[in-house]
């Protein structure tokens, strides 16, 4: 049973909270500079990890699984149905190097935080390969290597408090980062100069009320909008599980077939290979669909809200708080790495952002980066590229098991 106010079989009132609390942080975001400042995405976040950690709502429930399993699927298609398809090939390149350095910047945190604490964490090696794999792909590279080393159950449970806490941490930090004047002095920032600049010409509104400009939505467009994302979320998840089922994974398979498995079987991969090809074969379809964009960022702020419910406080402090201190270690080491690196490729800030945190939260937390930002040409190369890190996280994580378990 749980300890919390609500319980988790009480998905009414938990869906209430998280779609109350989300329009709220819009709201809030729209109507007063010091929120717009902050941005709606940290105010829901936040006020997650409030709720979660005074015991009101419950840490794990239904609901929120829902979330992931329908809502970011569904947001994802809404949000590409206006992005311009020439512009995701000029950016993916960039982004692909950037990445690629941030991955680096992942194992050498890894590998410095190992060194430094392996005498005070027990099963480090196993961690250490868990972790450096989910922060270079996902949760399913996390899961993957949980079962290749069998790490016990209760090391697996504190590790993912551990993530959950530093995930919410990070992530504001990276939304505070494009509006510090250090960095802004530093890093060319044209996608948010262009948000800032088209945001910025009437009187009286925020940041945030002035991109969100009113527009003209029909019943027919909401109609349009979400039965076409339902649809392509729909064949696009089945076709992943079909072509995953054809293609051997697993210890027993080889190399180059787990890779076609993890790249041809992944159904935000195959979401986003198929959204992308619709909007290339039908263009002026999808030109007449308006209000797609809002529809995409409201979920995604339903997204914003759960990230931050699994981060409790009081099971770090009272289970794992040097878990804490090895995952921070790794992203700080991620985030410098992948600053120098893009001061020396003279990229964006905003390309940077994206990149280390597709490293860190995986793509579906880069794109909610890009979308909560209003930095729209980077919501579909980020998801693409991002992808990547499922195909070579598992690699990278067990090549570093295996090594730091020669080393205890």
């Amino acid at each position: 049973m749980s300890h919390s106010l609500i319980q988790p079989d009480d998905t009414l009132t938990l869906w209430g909270i998280i779609v109350v609390w989300a329009s709220v942080s819009i709201y809030l975001e729209q109507r007063y500079s010091w929120a717009s400042k902050v941005s709606g995405a940290i105010i829901a976040l936040v006020g997650a990890i409030f709720l979660s950690n005074t015991g009101i709502i419950p840490t794990e429930s239904p609901v929120y699984d829902a979330v992931w399993a329908v809502i970011i699927p569904l947001a994802i298609p809404l949000l590409l149905f206006h992005v311009n398809i020439k512009k995701i090939w000029t950016e993916s390149g960039k982004l692909l190097v950037l990445f690629l350095i941030s991955s680096v910047g992942t194992v050498a945190g890894t590998i410095i935080s190992f060194f430094l604490l392996k005498e005070h964490i027990p099963y480090l090696d196993k961690i250490g390969g868990m972790i450096s794999a989910s922060y270079v792909g996902g949760g399913v590279n996390f899961a993957a290597m949980a079962g290749k080393f069998e790490a016990p159950g209760d090391l697996v449970s504190a590790t993912v408090v551990a993530d959950n806490l530093m995930m919410a941490v990070y992530f504001i930090i990276l939304m505070l980062v494009p509006t510090i004047g250090f960095f802004r002095k530093r890093y060319t920032t044209p996608h948010v100069d262009q948000v800032e600049s088209g945001s910025a010409s009437e009187d009286g509104k925020t940041l945030a009320e002035g991109f969100w400009k009113r527009k003209d939505v029909s019943l027919k467009d909401i109609a349009m909008a979400v039965g076409t994302a339902f649809f392509l979320v729909i064949v696009s998840f089945k076709l992943a599980d079909f072509i995953g089922s054809l293609i051997p994974s697993g210890e027993e398979a080889s190399g180059l077939l787990n890779v076609a498995h993890a790249l041809f079987g992944d159904r935000y991969l195959v979401l986003t290979t198929i959204t992308f090809v619709v909007l290339a074969l039908f263009p002026s379809y999808f030109e007449r669909i308006n209000g797609s964009q809002e529809f995409g960022t409201f979920l995604i702020y339903l997204f914003f809200v759960v990230i931050g419910i699994p981060a409790s406080i009081p099971l770090i402090v009272q289970n794992a708080p040097l878990l804490l201190v090895f995952v921070f270690i790794i992203v700080m080491v991620n985030m410098i790495v992948s600053l120098v690196g893009g001061k020396l490729m003279k990229a964006n800030l905003e390309d940077i952002l994206l990149a280390s945190n597709a490293n860190i939260g995986g793509p579906t937390t880069a794109a909610a980066l890009a979308i909560a930002k209003g930095w729209k040409d980077l919501i579909g190369p980020i998801l693409v590229v991002g992808t990547l890190g499922y195909i070579i996280g598992n690699y990278i994580g067990t090549m570093l098991g295996l090594w730091f378990a020669s080393l205890i």
